[in-house]
């Protein structure tokens, strides 16, 4: 197995929230890559880097996949979107 490394992009967001949501849609849209493993995204401030904020629920499945919703959410762990 080779080595993880963790790529650090600032970006301006005016709050957590859109940040998370910016990290969501930009993790999704690299999804395609196969060495992004887009459930490990989190967020952090730029000032207080040592904590994070998760972006995906990321809990394994039954199934052998992740839950590929946001964090914290409030319906069943799935590892689809929502039509």
């Amino acid at each position: 197995m080779s080595d993880r490394y963790v790529i650090h992009l600032p970006v301006d967001a005016p709050d957590l929230v859109r940040a998370k949501l910016l990290a969501r849609t930009a993790a999704r849209s690299l999804a395609f890559i196969t060495s992004i493993d887009p459930g490990e995204t989190t967020v952090s401030a730029e000032d207080d880097q040592t904590v994070h904020h998760r972006v995906f629920c990321d809990i394994r499945l039954a199934n052998g996949r992740r839950c590929i919703l946001r964090a914290g959410h409030e319906t069943p762990c799935t590892a689809r979107r929502p039509a």
